[in-house]
C-alpha cells in the first residue's frame, strides 16, 4: 500500500491506474547530510488534479476516495470558507472545519481535539479505516490550511492521506468538474489513536531553549518573525522564540501554487542550516502553516517532524519578556 512520498513515483499505489505517472518533479530522497537516515516507504503526500479527476471517474471499492475541503482563513480576511464551499467544490468533497474539529476548551486557536472527537468528526464526513483521504483548500496560495489536516490524520494514525497539489486553485485552472451545495456523505466508523511524537508542548519548547535537543523552524512571514510586521490576532505582538529559524510557508510553493520539488525543498532547508538528519519541530502563528514545514520535510524523506501545537499564540501569552525575541515592541510584561 505504501508508495513514495514525492510526485515522481509510478502510480502503482492506492487508487492508481496502471501506467499513469504523476508529474515528474523529483522523487523522494533523503537530505545530503542524511546517510544515517533510514530509507522508508511513505504514503504519497501529493496527488495531481488530473489524478483525482481520474480517480473520481473510476472509483475503487476496496479503497474509497474521500475528498476534504479544509479551507480556513484568518478572520481579518473576511472570507466565509463554508459558504464558498457550498457555492463550488470538487465533486464528492466534504467540508472539514478546522475550528470545529479542535479542542474548544483551549484558550488557543484550533488546538488538536481528543482522539474520540477526531474519530467522530471524520467518521461523520465518510472517512473509514480503508479510506484514501485527499485534502485541499481554496486559498489564493494553492495550499494554506490543508497541510494541517493532512498532519492531523497522520497524528491520529491514519496514514493513507494525501494533499491535492496546487489545491482548488489548480483544479479551477485546469477546468475540471465542480459541484455545489452541502456535501452528502454516508457516515462511517473511524478509529483514532493519537501518536504523541507528532506534538510538542510549551514546556517542550521552553526546555529546548537550553538543551537544543531539536531544531525549530517558524513558518510565519519574515516580518512577523522579526517583529517588524503585526500579528493578525489582537493582543499578540510579533517576534519569535529564541533559537528558531524562519522559513515562510510560501517558500515551499511555486508561483503557480504547486509544491516545490524535493530537491528545491532540500536546498531551502540547507540554506537555513536546517539538518534533516536531526530532530526538527515546526511552529507558526497557531499551528496551521507550520504543517507546510512538516510536509516539505516529508517530501525529502523525513516523516517525523513534530508541530508545536500552541505555536506563537501560546508562546507569546505564556513566555517571559526575555523569551520573546523581536526587533519591534516585543513583550513588556
Amino acid at each position: 500500500m505504501a508508495v513514495g512520498a514525492g510526485r515522481g513515483d509510478l502510480a502503482t499505489g492506492p487508487m492508481a491506474e496502471p501506467g499513469v505517472r504523476e508529474p515528474e518533479t523529483g522523487a523522494c530522497c533523503p537530505s545530503i547530510s542524511a546517510p544515517t537516515m533510514p530509507r522508508q516507504q511513505l504514503f504519497r503526500a501529493l496527488v495531481s488534479a488530473q489524478w483525482v479527476a481520474n480517480a473520481l471517474r473510476a472509483p475503487r471499492a476496496e479503497q474509497p476516495l474521500q475528498l476534504l475541503d479544509a479551507s480556513w482563513y484568518l478572520p481579518k480576511l473576511g472570507r466565509d470558507a463554508r459558504r464558498e464551499f457550498e457555492e463550488r467544490h470538487i465533486p464528492g468533497a466534504s467540508f472539514f472545519d478546522i475550528d470545529q474539529c479542535s479542542d474548544r476548551t483551549s484558550p488557543y486557536d484550533h488546538m488538536l481535539p481528543s482522539a474520540k472527537h477526531f474519530a467522530d468528526y471524520v467518521g461523520n464526513l465518510g472517512v473509514g479505516a480503508t479510506t484514501h483521504v485527499v485534502v485541499y483548500d481554496a486559498s489564493d496560495q494553492g495550499l494554506y490550511a490543508a497541510p494541517r489536516v493532512w498532519w492531523m490524520f497522520r497524528a491520529f494514525g491514519h496514514h493513507t492521506v494525501s494533499l491535492l497539489d496546487g489545491g482548488f486553485r489548480n483544479w479551477l485552472r485546469q477546468g475540471l468538474p465542480l459541484s455545489s451545495g452541502k456535501s452528502r456523505v454516508v457516515p462511517t466508523q473511524f478509529q483514532a489513536t493519537l501518536d504523541p511524537t507528532f506534538i510538542k508542548t510549551y514546556e517542550d519548547i521552553k526546555e529546548n531553549i537550553e538543551s537544543r535537543r531539536f531544531q525549530v523552524v517558524d513558518a510565519r512571514a519574515a516580518g512577523r518573525f522579526r517583529g517588524t510586521e503585526p500579528e493578525p490576532r489582537d493582543g499578540i505582538e510579533p517576534g519569535h522564540i529564541p533559537g528558531t529559524v524562519n522559513i515562510p510557508f510560501v517558500d515551499f510553493l511555486t508561483s503557480e501554487g504547486l509544491e516545490k520539488s524535493p530537491e528545491e525543498i532540500r536546498r531551502l532547508f540547507q540554506d537555513k542550516m536546517v539538518d534533516l538528519a536531526q530532530p526538527l519541530v515546526a511552529t507558526c502563528g497557531s499551528g496551521v502553516t507550520a504543517c507546510h514545514v512538516a510536509l516539505g520535510a516529508y517530501l525529502c524523506g523525513k516523516p517525523d517532524v513534530a508541530i508545536y501545537d500552541g505555536s506563537w499564540m501560546e508562546w507569546y501569552m505564556r513566555a517571559q519578556p526575555e523569551e520573546v525575541i523581536s526587533e519591534g515592541r516585543g513583550k513588556t510584561h
